[in-house]
């Protein structure tokens, strides 16, 4: 299997996930304003976990991978990078591992992990697109 033939079918396995992370926040009464935005970023986020090898499904996704995704990849990728659009990523990635957690999709100790590194590193996510903003 080619490149492209792998990360089409890690897209079409991505697909019922985020609809059940859909579901699961329309359930949670999430507004639909914020559900939007949290499924634009972790489907932004799942494009990221297959630009590289090895390439991910977004329920394969650590902390991590979080990490070189907010430190790195997003503040160069993404044009529109910035400290508000980051906070949002934080809070998308808090309700994905939970939802990825309520439905037995991962561990307790994977959604420990990336709550760590969402507590922990927030600063250096948050200075990472600063320093960016900079060099403009």
């Amino acid at each position: 299997m080619d490149y492209e033939q792998a990360v089409e079918k890690i897209r079409i396995e991505n697909s019922p996930i985020l609809d059940e992370f859909k579901a699961w926040l329309e359930n949670s009464g999430v507004k639909p304003k914020t559900i939007k935005n949290h499924l634009d970023n972790i489907q932004f986020f799942a494009e990221y976990l297959v630009y590289y090898e090895p390439l991910h499904k977004i329920d394969e996704a650590d902390a991590s991978d979080i990490y070189s995704f907010l430190v790195d990849w997003f503040p160069r990728k993404a044009m529109w990078a910035s400290e508000s659009n980051t906070k949002s990523y934080l809070a998308s990635f808090r309700k994905f591992f939970k939802f990825l957690h309520e439905s037995q999709r991962i561990d307790q100790e994977t959604k420990d992990e990336v709550y760590l590194t969402l507590k922990e590193d927030r600063d250096e996510f948050l200075d990472a697109v600063a320093c960016d903003d900079e060099d403009f």
